[in-house]
């Protein structure tokens, strides 16, 4: 039986399975998904095939960009899903799971537009992006 890992959102609303082991997340720190998840944005990039997700009709899907869209519940607000359509993985919120997930942060994205209020100092890889 393959590794399962579960999450939700806050009202429980929508929630989720991951089958297999969780690839290492990275913390997105750009404006977009500072201003989405109201801090850096970290994820874990899954297969699509191996997410089911359960609760859609409380998920809603913003289509930030022309090749992403972001997943999030309609009740409680949470941010769930960044969804790059054209492509066969889907990023999944790493506050959204249930613990243990059995991963550690990887790395740091778009560094260049890191808030000023906090500093990145957990000496992981930075990509300025």
């Amino acid at each position: 039986m393959p590794e399962m890992h579960t999450g939700s959102c806050l009202c429980g609303a929508v929630s989720f399975e991951v089958a297999g082991a969780l690839p290492p997340p990275d913390a997105c720190h750009c404006r977009m998904c500072r201003r989405w998840s109201g801090h850096c944005f970290a994820s874990t990039d899954v297969p699509k095939a191996a997410l089911t997700v359960r609760g859609e009709e409380a998920l809603a899907w913003f289509p930030s960009s022309e090749k992403v869209r972001r997943g999030f519940c309609v009740r409680c607000g949470s941010s769930l899903f960044w969804d790059p359509p054209a492509r066969d993985w889907i990023a999944v919120a790493m506050g959204a799971f249930d613990v243990p997930t059995g991963t550690r942060l990887k790395k740091h994205i778009f560094t260049a537009d890191q808030g000023d209020y906090y500093d990145i100092a957990d000496g992981l890889p930075q990509d300025a992006g």
